[in-house]
């Protein structure tokens, strides 16, 4: 049968890497055949021959020293031109879309971007499944900021994937820069931009590509080279031919311009807006101003941005550098100007906390510097179901499944933090005394790498106190499940509840629930002593002790015409006490789920696949160590699962050997590999046992999907595959 050709390039690119992958897949690696394990569960088999030589993997794509894939930048104009999507891209395009939130990008309430610049970029964060890094840089207040732009001095900086996916769940959109520099820049610049439109267009397609395959949100343009009147003559022209097509391609994509070249070619930094540079405004979304301005720059640029203040981010400079009204702990005092004026505010490398302060007191330091801009950062709202987060930074120093430790040592996945709520301080009005605090802890984990630790006092004056953690803006379905998992520290008798507001109190309708005052629209439901049961499946622990002395609260409301807009957790005293109250509380998770939602049927992982195969005997040291003799296996996996249902992917392996003809090997507990995103994953340097003569060896791969509402899926519904290899033919 004769097989179509490509029609396009990238298609042409496309078939030629699948005809190398199938032909790697044939030459060490074929499916054996596909066995049936209990009732309801198949694997795909795979064999392999043990061989030690090694096809090379694409630099670009993968680190050299571990393999492991990672994201990459294009440092030159040839490669902008040349990159078309490869199969080997796929690892770091974006699962998440980016989430609605309230008040939208388009709402002309003053935003604020934050322009992450660290070290040269791509260090830690370009490990797309992870690594063992230790005190890794964090960043976790996305309910403070809109834009989040991922700054390096490369030509093309992509952003990391882990980024987009952190930022995008949180409803933050995500840009890369592209940034020309010095002699090398300028001519750079002239070659796209000094002739037709043809050259500029061709540039501004590659990008509008680049941002629509990894799902990122547009692009920050920054041209710090000197330009003939040719060039400079074609940006404007550039910046609106990029925005339009763009936004045609990109649902809400940005592309700003940096505060460098004026009208006649010059690079000649003004730290405003203003009759040198307006051209570039009126040509793109957004203008972002350099650091060294006073007050003076702000009023005059009240005039030249008209109704478009919102789109002018005047830069901060957070480490100081030059003649600026304020950084390092002192931003708030730029920030109280910004605001003055009605603009929005640009942070320019706020990892300062990270890299001059001491590595050890990061997270104080963090929410320092956060928390001193917090009157000038308004809160976002979530606006969708299902809500569900157990408050993971995307790092830790082990690993958790709701309560059971998996592994202990340190880590750090970007794309696993979990939506983070509001950090501060809350206390009651009119005492002066009670309060509630939240920090991110380390120390202790439901699921994931960390848990949210909330301290505070209940002073005699008051019965409860209460903090807010999420403001929220979801018209709710007729019946939500609610789930809290926390423990109280030490002996008492506090008592721990979940509170939620409600909007449209005129039309709203509440069923199950207490409210809290007459006048209040703040409610707090009844804890259900069993689950309901048609969730019993998903929820069987209800009102019970679990693993690590957690406690899991289970609440199921009727609501009509209402909108969700807060949940809080109240801390009361305990009957009969008088005395002040002092508690310290961990919150491992909080679910918000339609109620119907869990009442259909499950995807199930299929077309589990092995191929990629690398072979290396282990070190000297390590054979010297483990007996019977060792190797290290490579590999990727990929499968079939739609990724709108999915949280990630748990992967995990079993080990063994024996014959085939033996069938499987007995029941192993899986050994969790890490995490993934999108449909594969690179399975890097596993330990196994070299198979014996006359025998076989056997790893098999468990790929467990995690879906959106935050539940344990039943092994039934996972993928798997096995792969059978022997010693090499002597």
């Amino acid at each position: 049968m004769e097989t179509a050709r490509p029609r396009t390039r990238a298609a042409a690119r496309l078939g030629a890497h699948a005809t190398r992958e199938e032909q790697r897949k044939r030459r060490p690696v074929r499916r054996w055949q596909r066995r049936r394990i209990g009732e309801e569960q198949e694997e795909a088999v795979f064999r392999e021959v043990v061989n030690f030589t090694r096809d090379p993997l694409p630099a670009r794509y993968y680190d050299k020293d571990t393999t492991k894939p990672i994201s990459f930048y294009l440092p030159s104009l040839e490669e902008l031109l040349a990159w078309t999507p490869d199969a080997e891209d796929s690892f770091n395009v974006a699962l998440e879309p980016l989430k609605c939130r309230q008040p939208p990008l388009s709402s002309q309430r003053p935003r604020t971007l934050l322009c992450h610049d660290m070290m040269g970029g791509y260090l830690d964060d370009k490990f797309i499944q992870g690594s063992a890094a230790q005190n890794p840089y964090c960043f976790y207040h996305w309910q403070c900021i809109d834009i989040f732009v991922y700054f390096s001095h490369h030509l093309v900086t992509i952003p990391p994937v882990g980024w987009t996916n952190a930022a995008h769940r949180h409803g933050v959109c995500v840009l890369g820069t592209f940034i020309a520099e010095w002699k090398e820049g300028g001519q750079l610049c002239e070659a796209f931009l000094a002739g037709d439109e043809r050259s500029y267009q061709a540039v501004a397609d590659q990008l509008v590509l680049i941002a629509q395959f990894f799902r990122f949100d547009g692009w920050l343009i920054n041209i710090e080279s000197s330009l003939s009147l040719a060039a400079v003559g074609n940006v404007p022209p550039f910046l609106r031919y990029l925005s339009t097509q763009l936004c045609r391609q990109v649902p809400g994509g940005l592309v700003l311009w940096y505060d460098s070249v004026v009208s006649s070619g010059q690079v000649k930094w003004q730290n405003e807006l203003n009759e040198q540079n307006r051209i570039f405004f009126d040509s793109c979304d957004g203008f972002f101003t350099n650091y060294n301005w006073q007050e003076e720059h702000l009023g005059r640029m009240v005039a030249q941005a008209g109704e478009r203040r919102a789109d002018v981010y005047v830069g901060v400079d957070v480490f100081a550098r030059g003649n600026v009204v304020g950084g390092q702990f002192d931003t708030h005092k730029s920030l109280e100007l910004i605001r003055k004026h009605g603009f929005s505010a640009a942070l320019f490398a706020p990892g300062w906390v990270y890299e001059c302060l001491e590595k050890r007191d990061f997270f104080q330091n963090q929410d320092k510097f956060w928390g001193l801009l917090g009157r000038y950062l308004p809160p976002h709202s979530i606006c969708s179901l299902p809500f569900v987060t157990s408050f993971c930074l995307g790092m830790g120093t082990r690993r958790v499944c709701y309560g059971q430790e998996e592994a202990v040592g340190p880590w750090y996945h970007p794309s696993a933090q979990e939506i983070q709520p509001l950090f501060a301080e809350q206390r009651p009005e009119g005492d002066g005394q009670g309060w509630v605090k939240t920090h991110c802890c380390l120390a202790d984990a439901w699921n994931g790498g960390s848990s949210l630790l909330l301290r505070g006092v209940i002073p005699p004056e008051v019965g409860h106190v209460a903090v807010r953690l999420f403001s929220l803006h979801v018209p709710v379905p007729p019946k939500i499940f609610l789930s809290m998992v926390y423990k109280l520290e030490g002996p008492s008798d506090v008592g721990v509840a979940l509170e939620l507001t409600t909007g449209d109190a005129g039309s709203c309708h509440v069923g199950g629930i207490s409210t809290l005052s007459e006048t209040s629209s703040r409610h707090s439901p009844r804890p259900l002593r069993v689950p309901p049961t048609k969730l019993a499946r998903w929820v069987g622990h209800c009102g019970q002790q679990l693993r690590g002395g957690w406690v899991q609260r289970c609440y199921e409301v009727n609501l009509q015409g209402c909108v969700l807009q807060d949940l809080w957790v109240s801390f009361s005293r305990p009957p009969g006490s008088r005395e002040q109250e002092a508690f310290v509380c961990r919150l491992g998770e909080l679910q918000v789920v339609d109620a119907n939602s869990l009442l259909g049927p499950l995807p199930r992982v299929q077309a589990v696949s092995v191929s990629r195969v690398r072979w290396q005997r282990a070190a000297p040291e390590e054979e010297e160590e483990q007996r019977p003799a060792r190797l290290r296996l490579s590999c990727a996996l990929h499968w079939s699962y739609p990724l709108s249902h999915v949280r990630c992917f748990r992967i995990h392996c079993c080990r063994a050997t024996g014959s085939p003809a033996e069938g499987p090997p007995g029941p192993e507990k899986p050994a969790l590999l890490g995490l993934a995103f999108v449909n594969q994953y690179r399975v890097v340097d596993l330990a196994v046992a070299a198979a014996g003569p006359g025998t076989d060896g056997r790893v098999e791969f468990l790929v467990e999907p995690v879906p959106r509402e935050g539940f344990l899926v039943p092994k039934a519904e996972w993928g798997r595959a096995a792969l059978l290899y022997s010693g090499p033919h002597t």
